[in-house]
C-alpha cells in the first residue's frame, strides 16, 4: 500500500473480528518496524507491552471501561515511557559513532533531563506518539486495522502489566481485523483553521 493511501485509510476501528489471530511473526514484524520510530537523542525511551493472552486481554477490557476493542482485537500494545532511559547506559545509543559523539550526547541528555521530571515526561509522550503512528500505519500496510485508546484506568492498567515505578503509560493501541468500517469522519477542520504560514495571524 502506498504511504499516502495508508494515511488516508487508517481509521480508529471500534469493532474487531474476535476470531482473527495475528501470528507471532506478524507481531514481531510490526514491532521491529516500530523500533525505527524516532526519539530525541536516539534514547529509545519507549517500552512496549504486547498482549495476545486472552485472560490478560479480558483484564485490560475491564480496565478500559468494558470497551470491546482490547477484548476482540488480536493484539493489544501498551506504549509506555521509560523516564530514566536517558541515564540507562546512554553510551549504547550512539555505539556506532566515535566516543566523542557518545560523550557529547551523554552530557547533553544529563543537562536536559537530570533535574527536570517535566522534560523526561514530555520526551516520553513525544516518543510514544511517534511510535504510535508508526504502529498504526505499519499495521495498515500489513492489511490490518487499529484503534488508539486512552480511555482506561491508568492505575489499574499499571497493575495488570506490572509497570515499573519509573515508567508511565502513554496510550494503548489495539491491532486486528475490522468487522465493520469506521464511521464517517466527524469533520476535518480546513487548512486555514490549523495551518499558519511563518507565524500565527
Amino acid at each position: 500500500m502506498d504511504t499516502f493511501d495508508a494515511i488516508k485509510a487508517r481509521r480508529a476501528i471500534k469493532k474487531f473480528d474476535s476470531t482473527y489471530k495475528m501470528t507471532a511473526e506478524q507481531v514481531e514484524s510490526l514491532m521491529k518496524l516500530t523500533l525505527l520510530s524516532p526519539t530525541s537523542y536516539n534514547q529509545q525511551n519507549w517500552r512496549f507491552v504486547t498482549v495476545t493472552d486472552q485472560p490478560t486481554k479480558e483484564k485490560i477490557h475491564v480496565a478500559a471501561r468494558n470497551q470491546a476493542q482490547p477484548l476482540d482485537g488480536s493484539l493489544v500494545i501498551l506504549l509506555c515511557g521509560n523516564m530514566n532511559a536517558w541515564k540507562d547506559d546512554p553510551m549504547r545509543y550512539w555505539k556506532n559513532h566515535p566516543l566523542e559523539k557518545q560523550e557529547h550526547v551523554k552530557e547533553a541528555m544529563h543537562k536536559k533531563y537530570s533535574d527536570s521530571p517535566q522534560n523526561r515526561r514530555d520526551e516520553a509522550m513525544r516518543s510514544c506518539g511517534f511510535a504510535g503512528q508508526t504502529i498504526m500505519l505499519a499495521a495498515k500496510q500489513m492489511g490490518l486495522d487499529s484503534c488508539p485508546m486512552v480511555g482506561f484506568d491508568y492505575d489499574e492498567m499499571a497493575k495488570i502489566i506490572n509497570l515499573p515505578e519509573d515508567h508511565l503509560i502513554v496510550l494503548m493501541i489495539v491491532v486486528g481485523k475490522a468487522v465493520s468500517p469506521a464511521n464517517e469522519r466527524g469533520g476535518q477542520l480546513s487548512l486555514k483553521d490549523v495551518v499558519f504560514e511563518n507565524k500565527f495571524n
